[in-house]
């Protein structure tokens, strides 16, 4: 069996009477949806009616059988198709009972898939509706010359279907597109040639590809359409000449068997060329020139093929033709094309058209806009330039920076810059930064010109050489502005009375840091300088009358050193040495003494002074040069510390002395025993902890001036936990320690065995209890101690005697 697509999508034929017509080599694709009128009804033993539809007609032309396989796109078992077959050759009021029918439900029916359709290996003829059945039924055996119609209906689901033919039965043969004997469609290409002529849209005979499809062909009719639906189904064919709807645009064509209703679709493509792909170039900007007599009209000829290149934009000049109009609408027509070159007609702007064409098809063109610009030329004036002749040798040679007379050439207009030539025929161009001149009277040839057109405009530059000469001078400051570096900041006015002393009134001074840059005009200083080279640089002042140069000055700018000293300092006076004074000096560094004036606050004009009460004292100290600088010194006072109470924490877990003194010093604090051997370093904070029981002397010295020690003696009590009276000089007593002659001496001191009884008192100030009662050591034990010093203070407690 012969197979070919059939496809429709949107509109579908729902009645037999509308039936899509199968063909020998046709395979069908379709989507199904709606019913049209409703004609299974009661004409089949399915049990069912259309839902969504699609009618096929099919007529033989050769006996044998007819089968087909229908698989829906989707593979979902939820997708069930049904279908009805009716004939042979019955009429659409007419078509009796269907002679094969399915309306198996494959989910219902517990099928593997969705295919349904008739087959050799079936027996029945009709099944369904529901679980009944397996979706096949026994295909048909058919004559030459019958025809027969199948209704596919899709009672659920949504996807489209495609129908397989089996079987040995052949179809009517479709006509064929006789004109496809190569692979490219008979496509058709017009220019655009209808109003507006650049929009894509134009007239096409359609017909002309007729011929060439139908070939050979007899009882072949051809139609043309817009959509591969209209041509399925045979409707709404286009009229020839055809204006199309887009561009390019498919034109899909029906080639239809007028005898067996058998078609053919075949497409080919409409396009419009709208002409070259172009590019609207530039403006064409001319200056003004005297061609034609006068060079400020505004008119100019123009060469037009200049831009050609650019409007091509990479396209091949020998496939195109160019013409030119003061119109689009002559442009469009070829109407009154402009001369070239063109002389042209408004001044200044004037926009023309420009058509490109096709060679081979001149229909074919694009047209474009080129503005013809002509640019008006910028003023220029005559100018002068005087130069001082400062290089040592009085011969009228010297070196000009002609860009000086830039705002008198160009009349100070924006947007201008200057070209200098030294001949008339301005051939040879010179740097106008630095020229030396020929002679003491020299004429400069000048192009002013506009730097946003380009256009210039002659004008001339005379050159004349000064012989007069101005005074040198010298500015003189002590490097007095807080850094002492050997810059300062200058007032470069104040020399000006001294470079033009009897000189003519009336006449400038700049100021400049080099030589050639005064001689330049280049680099101007500002009024206020700093010098750029420490503690003497020579700068130049150019004098000027106007812009001529009167004379060119050195100027030395000179900074002096002030003198070296220390310039702040603080020192301290002891209150306690008082009357005796202290000495004050000027603190020269790596000086001469004798080179230097002093003046001190209290008036004396010595180096140093001697004073004997704090306060603040300063001393100007003045160079040879009179540079001056001023030292401060800072005297405060100092003293030796004065004790006010000293708390003492004894008897206890942490011992601690606190000592409180006043004064006018910074102070340390220290603590010697009773050997007068250090216990506790020299320390700024006044508290001492964990103090070792004993006999000590507090130093506390002033760190601020050292203005000297003070020292006072102190108790700290303490009990000896044991005590081993074995004689071998280590612990042999008990004694209370921190009692002397000096602290607490009438204390008195209780010893006690563990019962109550009292056993022994000991002198406060003497060697201690050697453990013996009546010259016999006592056992070891736990012994208590009752203690009353003579501040007042009680204690009680227990130590342990080891034998």
């Amino acid at each position: 069996m012969f197979l070919s697509g059939i496809v429709i999508y949107a509109q579908q034929p729902t009645d037999c009477i509308e039936s899509v017509t199968v063909c020998g080599n046709s395979n069908v694709n379709l989507d199904v949806n709606g019913i049209g009128t409703q004609e299974l009804s009661g004409s089949n033993t399915c049990s069912s009616q259309e839902n969504n539809s699609v009618w096929l007609k099919m007529t033989l032309v050769t006996s044998g059988t007819l089968g087909f396989t229908l698989t829906p796109n989707s593979s979902a078992i939820t997708e069930d198709y049904d279908f009805f077959v009716f004939g042979p050759n019955v009429p659409c009021n007419n078509i009796g009972q269907a002679i094969r029918c399915s309306t198996t439900n494959p989910q219902a029916a517990g099928q593997g898939n969705n295919l349904t359709g008739m087959n050799a290996s079936s027996s029945d003829t009709s099944e369904g509706p529901g679980p009944d059945g397996d979706s096949f039924v026994r295909w048909l055996d058919v004559q030459a010359g019958e025809t027969y119609y199948i209704v596919i209906d899709r009672p659920i689901g949504n996807s489209p279907f495609t129908l397989d033919w089996t079987g040995t039965s052949e179809f009517s043969t479709p006509p064929i597109d006789e004109s496809s004997v190569s692979p490219e469609p008979i496509n058709l290409e017009s220019c655009d040639v209808f109003a507006p002529f650049d929009n894509g849209f134009t007239e096409f005979d359609l017909n002309q590809n007729t011929n060439p499809i139908i070939g050979s062909q007899t009882d072949v009719v051809v139609t043309y359409h817009a959509t591969e639906s209209d041509a399925n189904i045979g409707i709404n064919p286009l009229s020839s000449p055809y204006l199309n709807k887009e561009n390019p645009q498919i034109i899909y064509t029906r080639i239809t068997n007028s005898i067996t209703g058998c078609f053919e679709l075949t497409n080919f493509e409409l396009s419009v060329n709208i002409g070259p792909e172009i590019k609207t170039p530039q403006p064409y900007s001319i200056c003004d020139n005297a061609d034609d007599g006068d060079r400020n009209n505004g008119r100019v000829t123009f060469d037009l093929t200049t831009r050609q290149i650019e409007i091509l934009n990479g396209l091949d000049a020998a496939d195109y033709n160019f013409s030119y109009y003061t119109l689009l609408a002559d442009a469009e027509i070829k109407n009154a094309p402009l001369p070239n070159p063109y002389y042209n007609n408004i001044p200044f702007l004037e926009q023309i058209f420009v058509r490109v064409e096709d060679v081979l098809n001149p229909d074919c063109n694009t047209i474009t806009t080129l503005d013809l610009v002509v640019n008006i030329n910028p003023e220029a004036f005559d100018a002068n330039l005087v130069q001082c002749d400062e290089d040592g040798v009085i011969d009228g040679i010297t070196i000009f920076n002609l860009n000086e007379a830039d705002e008198i050439l160009t009349g100070g207009i924006p947007n201008r810059y200057t070209r200098f030539y030294s001949d008339s025929a301005k051939t040879n161009e010179i740097d106008g930064s630095s020229y030396v001149n020929k002679s003491a009277f020299q004429i400069i040839y000048v192009d002013v010109v506009n730097e946003d057109t380009g256009c210039s405009t002659s004008s001339e530059l005379r050159l004349e050489v000064s012989l007069t000469d101005s005074v040198d001078a010298q500015l003189t400051e002590c490097d007095d502005d807080g850094i002492e570096d050997g810059f300062y900041k200058f007032d470069l006015t104040n020399a000006e009375s001294f470079i033009i002393e009897g000189l003519p009134s009336g006449l400038n001074v700049s100021y400049f840091e080099s030589y050639e840059e005064a001689l330049l005009e280049v680099n101007n200083l500002s009024r206020l300088f700093t010098n750029t080279k420490p503690y003497l640089q020579t700068i130049f002042a150019r004098v000027e009358n106007v812009n001529d140069c009167y004379g060119i000055s050195e100027l030395d700018l000179v900074v002096n050193e002030l003198p070296n000293i220390l310039v702040e300092e603080i020192s301290y006076y002891c209150l306690n040495t008082f009357p005796e004074p202290i000495t004050l000096d000027a603190a020269l560094i790596d000086e001469d003494q004798s080179n230097y004036q002093y003046n001190w606050s209290n008036g004396s004009t010595t180096y140093d002074i001697q004073i004997n009460t704090a306060g603040t004292y300063s001393v100007v100290v003045t160079n040879g040069n009179n540079c001056s600088k001023e030292r401060i010194i800072v005297v405060e006072d100092s003293n030796i510390a004065t004790f006010e109470n000293i708390d003492i924490i004894d008897a206890a877990e942490n011992n601690t002395i606190t000592v409180f003194v006043s004064g006018e010093g910074i102070y340390e604090y220290r603590l010697l025993d009773e050997n007068n051997v250090v216990s506790e370093p020299y320390q700024s904070d006044n508290v001492f902890e964990n103090v070792i029981p004993g006999i000590y002397t507090v130093s506390v010295r002033d760190i601020k001036n050292n203005c000297g020690t003070v020292n006072k003696a102190l108790s700290v009590i303490g009990f000896p936990k044991y005590f081993t009276p074995n004689n071998d000089g280590i612990n042999d007593t008990w004694q209370v320690y921190g009692i002397s002659s000096m602290f607490q001496p009438n204390s008195k001191i209780l010893i006690f065995n563990r019962f109550g009884k009292l056993l022994k008192e000991i002198n406060p100030t003497g060697e201690g209890w050697n453990g013996m009662i009546n010259n016999k050591v006592l056992p070891s034990d736990d012994y208590w101690f009752s203690i009353v010093l003579q501040d007042g203070r009680i204690f009680k407690g227990h130590f342990t005697l080891k034998v």
